[in-house]
């Protein structure tokens, strides 16, 4: 892997910008940025190549850049190493590029408001400083070295932490701040409604197999035209069943508090209630059904939302693994369904439906 970061510094792409060649020593460096916005580099350089999110081989690099990372040291995973991934699934561009060791300060300064991690010829990743956060050899951080978070994303995790204090919650300061304003390319209100409409198709004909009256696929798919477009691949394989297991009618009964978390997204239920209990089906049903000018929030709002679902289901895994049971007050399968959804509507990991994962 080393080699082949090695290969990226000495790749030739795009033209230079229109700024001075740096003069003297140089050194070359990757940097991969969170913003969706991120400022030209006025500052000497010489850059060598540019992608941004538009170019699948982004993607591609990336999940690399995360086993990489991984791989350090006793190739397990430390808490730094976990922060840096996490990180890593955020990036939307990716910069190889030279500066002067002069010029070091400036390119900094530059890496600091592009939310950036940087890579050195070494194979080390470091922080926009420069300071290690994942050693080459031991995988080991510096005492110094620090991740850089976008101030939204810091004040609305103290928000979160002091609310659900307030509660009596207690999670830690360690866990990291989430996506922010400034980093989220939000799912579009059309792909939104169609998430979930294909929520509410497979949600009905679970609950109608388990309650003994099974609504055939087609008469649904006639209530609902064009959804099976956007079905996934798995929601897909469970309506071509013709009697579907009972285990799996219960998996995708839970996907009416995916849907519930959708509607309130789309403008189409006033408030998020505190997950103490699962939402009213039929209430839920009749809200997707008689929608009308569906809106996205706005991303604030779906990000706080966010934020306090990611903070509670850490809650609740460690009070299973420590007690077995989940805390009181606090209903995990409304959580872990809203974090689902969640996810999904900020891309993490860039994942589809399918595919999307809670990690705390």
């Amino acid at each position: 892997m080393i080699e082949r970061f090695k290969a990226l510094f000495a790749r030739k792409g795009s033209s230079p910008a229109p700024v001075p060649a740096p003069v003297g020593e140089t050194i070359l460096l990757n940097a991969y940025c969170t913003r969706l916005e991120i400022a030209q580099p006025v500052f000497a350089h010489t850059l060598h190549e540019r992608f941004d999110l538009s170019d699948p081989a982004l993607l591609a690099d990336l999940n690399d850049f995360c086993g990489y990372v991984l791989s350090r040291g006793d190739g397990e995973m430390s808490r730094d190493k976990y922060h840096v991934i996490l990180h890593l699934q955020r990036v939307q561009h990716h910069l190889s590029i030279s500066v002067s060791v002069d010029g070091l300060a400036a390119f900094y300064a530059w890496a600091a408001q592009a939310n950036a991690l940087l890579i050195g010829p070494d194979g080390s990743v470091t922080d926009p400083q420069g300071r290690v956060l994942v050693g080459v050899d031991d995988g080991k951080a510096d005492p110094q070295a620090r991740l850089p978070y976008p101030e939204q994303a810091l004040a609305r995790k103290d928000a979160t932490v002091a609310m659900l204090a307030a509660r009596g919650v207690d999670v830690p300061v360690t866990l990291p701040p989430l996506v922010c304003e400034a980093e989220l390319a939000l799912r579009s209100r059309d792909e939104t409604v169609e998430r979930a409409r294909a929520l509410l198709l497979v949600a009905l004909r679970a609950e109608s197999v388990a309650s003994g009256e099974a609504m055939p696929v087609e008469t649904l798919l006639a209530k609902m035209p064009l959804v099976d477009d956007a079905l996934s691949p798995q929601e897909q394989a469970f309506l071509d069943q013709e009697a579907p297991a009972q285990a799996d009618c219960a998996q995708f009964i839970w996907r009416y508090e995916s849907l519930y978390l959708l509607e309130w997204a789309l403008g189409l239920v006033a408030e998020l209630p505190y997950p103490t209990a699962p939402a009213d089906p039929a209430n839920v049903v009749a809200t997707l059904i008689e929608m009308r000018g569906p809106h996205l929030r706005p991303a604030a709002e779906i990000l706080d939302a966010l934020d306090l679902h990611y903070r509670l289901h850490w809650h609740i895994r460690q009070s299973r693994l420590k007690n077995g049971v989940a805390p009181a007050g606090l209903d995990a399968d409304v959580v872990i369904e809203r974090h689902r959804a969640l996810n999904w509507l900020v891309r993490f990991q860039h994942a589809p439906w399918d595919q999307v994962d809670t990690p705390t």
